[in-house]
C-alpha cells in the first residue's frame, strides 16, 4: 500500500451529485486510518479547482521528498467535470474510475494522484472498493492493461521516464525547435501595450481573451465575475487576494492562476505587468468595493 513508506493524506470534495458518494469514502478512509481532510461539498468546478490546486502545490513543494504523501479524491455527477478542473494545475494526474480496473490502471500507468468518481453511476460500496485499488496500486506494478503481469522492460522504463517528461509539459523548447515560443507569448510578440489604471477598458475589445498590461502601482478594486478565468503573468509581479477563500497568491512570470466565477478577488500591481487572460462568455464585472477602500486594504503590503 503506498502507505507503508510514506503517511498519507488524502484532501476530499464534492458537489451536490457526488456527496452521498464523497461522504461514503471519507467514513471508510478514517475506518482505515487515513488522514482526511474533508473540504465538503460545493460547485462542481470551485472543488475541482481547490483540491487541484491543493495536490500541486504538495507536489511543487516537494511532495516526494516529504513524508507525507498528498492525494485528493473528488465526486460530481459523472466524475469528468472535477476532474477537468483538478487536472489545470501542474503535477496533478487526476483519473475518473468507474471500475477496480480502471483505477488500478491509472495508477500503474499514471502514477495518479487524484482519483474521481461518479456519484450518480458508482455505488457507495463500489466506490470503496475503486479507492482501495487506487491507494493499493503503486506505480508501474502489475495491473489489467498489462496482462496481470510485470511490465516489460522497454515500457517499463518509458513509465519512468514518462513522469519527469510529463511535468515539463507545455514546454515551448519542445513546440516547435529552437527559437520557438508559447501560443501566449505569439500572441503578443511585436505589441506594444500602454498601461492600464484598470481593467475595463482594454478587456472589452476582446469577448473571450485578452493580454493586459498594468503599470507599477495600479490596484484592482475587489470585484467578481458570472464566469471564471484563467490567466498567466507574463512579466512583472503581482498579488491577488482571493477573500472568498481568505488567501492570498503572489505571482511572477509564468505562473498561473484559474479564479471560479463567483469568488471576490483584490489585485495589486507591484511592477509593470503583462498578463494573459481568458474567460468563457461575454465579459462582465462587479466591483465589491472602490478604489479607496483597495488602497487603504493594501496599504503597507509590498512586493517581498
Amino acid at each position: 500500500m503506498a502507505s507503508e513508506k510514506k503517511a498519507l493524506k488524502i484532501i476530499t470534495g464534492a458537489d451536490d451529485f457526488g456527496c452521498k458518494v464523497k461522504d461514503a469514502v471519507v467514513a471508510h478512509l478514517r475506518s482505515k486510518g487515513i488522514d482526511v481532510e474533508d473540504l465538503g461539498t460545493g460547485k462542481y468546478y470551485s472543488v475541482g479547482e481547490e483540491i487541484g490546486r491543493r495536490v500541486s502545490l504538495a507536489h511543487s513543494s516537494g511532495n516526494d521528498g516529504t513524508e507525507t504523501e498528498t492525494r485528493g479524491i473528488l465526486a460530481c455527477g459523472t466524475g469528468v467535470g472535477v476532474s477537468i478542473f483538478a487536472n489545470k494545475f501542474p503535477g496533478v494526474y487526476a483519473a475518473t474510475c468507474g471500475t477496480i480496473d480502471e483505477a488500478v490502471n491509472c495508477r500503474s500507468i499514471n502514477d495518479s494522484n487524484v482519483l474521481s468518481l461518479s456519484g450518480m453511476f458508482t455505488s457507495p460500496e463500489l466506490a470503496q472498493g475503486i479507492v482501495d485499488a487506487w491507494l493499493d496500486t503503486p506505480f508501474k506494478s502489475p495491473c489489467p492493461a498489462s496482462g496481470g503481469v510485470a511490465w516489460p522492460r522497454e515500457i517499463d522504463t518509458f513509465l519512468s521516464n514518462s513522469l519527469s517528461e510529463m511535468s515539463k509539459i507545455p514546454d515551448a523548447s519542445s513546440a516547435g525547435g529552437a527559437g520557438a515560443s508559447c501560443a501566449i507569448c505569439s500572441l503578443r510578440e511585436g505589441r506594444e501595450f500602454e498601461p492600464v489604471a484598470i481593467m475595463l477598458p482594454i478587456v472589452r475589445q476582446s469577448p473571450t481573451a485578452a493580454i493586459v498590461k498594468f503599470a507599477a502601482g495600479s490596484l484592482e478594486p475587489a470585484h467578481h465575475h458570472t464566469f471564471g478565468h484563467d490567466l498567466v503573468v507574463l512579466s512583472g509581479r503581482k498579488k491577488v487576494w482571493n477573500l472568498s477563500k481568505s488567501e492570498s497568491y503572489e505571482l511572477g512570470p509564468g505562473d498561473y492562476l484559474y479564479t471560479p466565477a463567483p469568488d471576490v478577488h483584490r489585485v495589486q500591481y507591484f511592477t509593470d505587468t503583462e498578463f494573459f487572460i481568458r474567460w468563457d462568455g461575454d465579459w462582465d464585472i462587479f466591483l465589491d468595493e472602490d478604489l479607496a477602500a483597495a488602497a487603504a486594504a493594501t496599504k503597507g503590503s509590498s512586493d517581498q
